[in-house]
């Protein structure tokens, strides 16, 4: 199989957690179309030295979130306005008590620092504390310290509004 056939489809397989990365990061569906190509790109880049010493999700992860990370830091520096893109799901079972609820845990997470992001993102994956560990680069009983106050901090947030 040739490189860009074995990456086409290593990106088809795990596109959706590009697409649940850009969504926390971006504020508008067009930054999140500009960092969904960030990321492929950047995937692309390091394909080659990627040896399968981690799984490919994992190794996608780390990439796929320090891009994000940058990108953040960026857009920081450049200052973002209102978003008036309205993310709608597009499928066929779409309900829009569902996507109220997603809208307003994305909105509070959002509202977290950086890598609490990312970690909040891996747990939503079913991802373990050791694996986000790996993945983002902390010890995992720091993972489960994180989670913790992060928990608390949402469960306090949306109760609050």
């Amino acid at each position: 199989m040739h490189k860009e056939e074995a990456f086409t489809g290593i990106i088809k397989q795990n596109e959706g957690l590009i697409y649940k990365i850009t969504r926390i990061y971006a504020h508008t569906e067009t930054d999140q179309k500009d960092l969904y190509q960030e990321i492929v790109y950047q995937l692309w880049k390091s394909f080659e030295k990627f040896r399968g010493d981690a799984k490919v999700s994992t190794w996608m992860y780390r990439i796929a979130l320090n891009t994000a990370l940058f990108y953040s830091k960026q857009e920081k520096k450049r200052g973002y306005g209102v978003s008036l893109d309205g993310i709608i799901l597009k499928e066929e079972h779409y309900d829009p008590v569902i996507e109220e609820r997603l809208q307003l845990i994305y909105q509070h997470i959002r509202k977290l620092s950086d890598l609490d992001k990312g970690i909040m993102l891996l747990f939503l994956e079913g991802k373990k504390y050791e694996e986000i560990s790996e993945i983002v680069g902390i010890t995992t009983s720091n993972v489960g310290t994180r989670m913790s106050r992060i928990k608390e901090k949402l469960k306090s947030q949306i109760n609050n509004k």
